[in-house]
C-alpha cells in the first residue's frame, strides 16, 4: 500500500546482485507508476525509465528539453511504487561536469538505483534517430567522472551510454567504451547497435556489465533475450515499448468512439475495474480506513 517497503539502498545492492548473477537482465521500460508495479507484477527484474518517455509524455520531443527537476520527480515518483530497482535515463546529465555531478546527488534522493549518461552534444537527439553529434573525449570522461565521484552510495550505479557508433563506427565505440569504464563507468550501454556481432564487439572491450536497447522502430533489429545472453549482454530494456502499446490502444478507443458513438467494441480490450482496483491494491486501502476509522461519530445535540 501506498509506496514500496523496500528502501532504494535495498534496491541498489539487489541491482548490483541481478548484474553480476551471469544470467541477463530484462527491464521493460514504465510510462507512469501504475506500469511499473505491472511490470513487477509480472515477474521482470527491474524497472527502465526512459529520457524519451518522460518527454514524450509531456507532449516534447527526445531533443534535451526535460530539465533535471522534471527527470527526477517523475523517476522518482515512479520508483517508489515498485520494489524492482529502477535506472533512468539521465539524458547528458544536464549541463557541464559540475551539473552532472548535482544530477547523480538529485537521483539518489529520488530513489533510483542507477541512471546513464550519455556523449551526446546537449542538446541530444533520440539515440536510433540520424544526424547525432557526440562530444569530444576528454568531455565524455570527464561527465562520467564527475557522476562516479559525486555518488554518496557506492551501490548508486553509473552506467556509461556512447552513441559514437553512428558517427565513428564500431571500432571508435570500442575505445569510447574502454575510456569511460576507465573513468569510472560501472556498466556500458552503446546505442544503436546493429547485428548481434556488434554487441560481441562491446562485450570483447569491456569487463563490467552491457546494456541493449530493444527499441522498436529503431536501427538494432528486435534480438531476443537469448540471442542477447549468447553474445554476453547483461541487461536488455524495452524503452518505449509500453507506452507505444498504451496510445495506440487509446488511439484505438478514440476512433471507435468517434465513428460509432461509444466505446462497446473497445471494452472488451481494456483492463477491468476490477483489474485495476487490484492493481493499485484498493483493498489495502479499505482495510486501513476500517482499522483506524473505528470510532462512532456522535450525533448532533
Amino acid at each position: 500500500m501506498l509506496y514500496s517497503r523496500t528502501t532504494p539502498e535495498q534496491k541498489r545492492i539487489r541491482f548490483r546482485e541481478l548484474l553480476a548473477s551471469g544470467t541477463i537482465q530484462q527491464f521493460p521500460g514504465a510510462f507512469n507508476p501504475l506500469s511499473a508495479r505491472l511490470i513487477e507484477e509480472k515477474g521482470f527484474a527491474g524497472v527502465y525509465i526512459s529520457g524519451a518517455v518522460l518527454a514524450n509524455d509531456l507532449g516534447l520531443p527526445d531533443i534535451g528539453l526535460t530539465t533535471l527537476t522534471e527527470v527526477a520527480t517523475r523517476a522518482g515518483q515512479i520508483a517508489r511504487m515498485t520494489d524492482l530497482p529502477a535506472i533512468v535515463d539521465a539524458d547528458t546529465g544536464f549541463g557541464e561536469p559540475m551539473n552532472v555531478a548535482r544530477t547523480v546527488q538529485e537521483l539518489e534522493n529520488a530513489g533510483l538505483a542507477g541512471l546513464h549518461i550519455e556523449d551526446q552534444f546537449n542538446p541530444k537527439r533520440c539515440g536510433h534517430l540520424d544526424g547525432k553529434n557526440v562530444v569530444d573525449l576528454d568531455t565524455a570522461t570527464k561527465r562520467i567522472r564527475a557522476a562516479a565521484d559525486a555518488r554518496r552510495d557506492p551501490n548508486f550505479l553509473i552506467m556509461a551510454r556512447t552513441d559514437i557508433r553512428a558517427t565513428d563506427g564500431l571500432a571508435a565505440a570500442q575505445d569510447r567504451a574502454k575510456a569511460l569504464v576507465d573513468a569510472g563507468a560501472d556498466a556500458i550501454f552503446p546505442e544503436a547497435m546493429a547485428t548481434l556481432d556488434e554487441f560481441q564487439a562491446i562485450r570483447d572491450a569491456v569487463d563490467v556489465p552491457i546494456l541493449a536497447n530493444m527499441t522498436e522502430f529503431g536501427k538494432s533489429d528486435l534480438f531476443t533475450v537469448d540471442q542477447l545472453a549468447a553474445v554476453g549482454v547483461n541487461m536488455v530494456i524495452y524503452p518505449v515499448t509500453l507506452l507505444r502499446s498504451a496510445m495506440g490502444a487509446a488511439e484505438r478507443t478514440l476512433d471507435s468512439i468517434k465513428a460509432e458513438g461509444t466505446q462497446e467494441a473497445q471494452v472488451g480490450s481494456m483492463l477491468t475495474r476490477a483489474r485495476l482496483y487490484d492493481l493499485v491494491d484498493y483493498e489495502a486501502y479499505n482495510r486501513f480506513d476500517t482499522g483506524v476509522f473505528n470510532f462512532q461519530v456522535p450525533g448532533k445535540h
